[in-house]
C-alpha cells in the first residue's frame, strides 16, 4: 500500500517514512505544496498525509485542488495551528481526518488505518481470494479461520497481488506499491518475498495461489495445489 507525506520539516517527514514504512507501508514524501500535488496527481496513493503550512502551496489549497480535480484519495492534514477554525478549514477543503502538531505516532498510524477501512470501493476492507483473505487496513490476513503471520512487507505484496486477483502483475507494479518511488534495488528483490509468501500462504494449505508467469510478473489465483 503507497502512501504519500507531504511535510517540509525533513526530521518530521523522515521519522514518519521510517516509521511507515517499517509498518509495511511504501511511502514517497515531498517537501514542497507544489511538488505534493504533482505527486498526487501522477500516483495513485491509498492515503496521503499532508501538512498544511508548506512551501509553493499550502495543504488547504493542494488538498482543495486535488477534489476539484475528482481527486478523492483519503487525506489526514497535518498542522501546527491548533483549533476549531483550522481544522474545520481543513475538513471544508476536502480533508477527511485532521491531526494537530505535536501528535503521537501511535494515534497517527491508527487514524490512517480508520480511513483506509472508510476509503470505499478501492480500498476494501477485505479481499477474498479462494479461503485466502487479507485485510488491508488492519494488516492481517489468513486461510479460512486461520490468522497467517507476515512480515511487513511480505503482507505488502501479498496485499498488492491480492487487489489485483487475476491479473499478472508485472515485478516493476509490485516495486512501484511495496517500495518507494526512490527504490533503486534488483528487482528480484520481489522473487525473494514471493518465495516467502508462497512457503506462508500456499505450501502449508496445499495451495498454489501465486503463479509465476515467466518474464512478466505473477498472478494471484484460488487454485489448489
Amino acid at each position: 500500500m503507497r502512501l504519500l507525506v507531504v511535510e517540509d520539516e525533513e526530521g518530521l517527514a523522515v521519522a514518519l517514512k521510517r516509521g511507515l514504512e517499517a509498518a509495511g507501508y511504501a511511502v514517497d514524501v515531498a517537501h514542497d505544496g507544489l511538488v505534493g500535488l504533482h505527486m498526487a496527481r501522477q500516483n495513485p496513493y491509498q492515503a496521503i498525509v499532508l501538512d498544511i503550512m508548506l512551501p509553493g502551496l499550502n495543504g488547504y489549497r493542494v488538498c482543495a485542488r486535488l477534489r476539484a480535480e475528482d481527486i478523492e484519495t483519503p487525506i489526514l492534514m497535518l498542522t501546527a495551528k491548533n483549533g476549531e477554525y483550522d481544522e474545520a478549514e481543513a475538513l471544508d477543503t476536502g480533508a477527511d481526518d485532521f491531526l494537530a502538531k505535536p501528535f503521537s505516532y501511535v494515534v497517527l498510524e491508527a487514524r490512517l488505518r480508520a480511513l483506509l477501512r472508510r476509503g470505499g470501493a478501492r480500498t476494501r476492507t477485505v479481499l477474498r481470494i479462494g479461503d485466502l483473505w487479507v485485510d488491508p487496513a488492519n494488516r492481517t490476513s489468513g486461510r479460512g479461520d486461520v490468522r497467517i503471520r507476515l512480515t511487513a512487507k511480505e503482507f505488502a505484496v501479498l496485499e498488492c497481488l491480492a487487489r489485483r486477483a487475476g491479473e499478472v502483475v508485472p515485478k516493476t507494479d509490485i516495486v512501484d506499491q511495496v517500495w518507494s518511488a526512490d527504490f533503486e534495488g534488483d528487482l528480484n528483490i520481489v522473487e525473494v518475498y514471493v518465495s516467502a509468501l508462497r512457503r506462508k500462504v500456499d505450501a502449508p494449505f496445499g495451495r498454489a495461489s501465486i503463479e509465476t508467469v515467466r518474464g512478466i510478473g505473477y498472478r494471484m489465483t484460488g487454485h489448489a495445489a
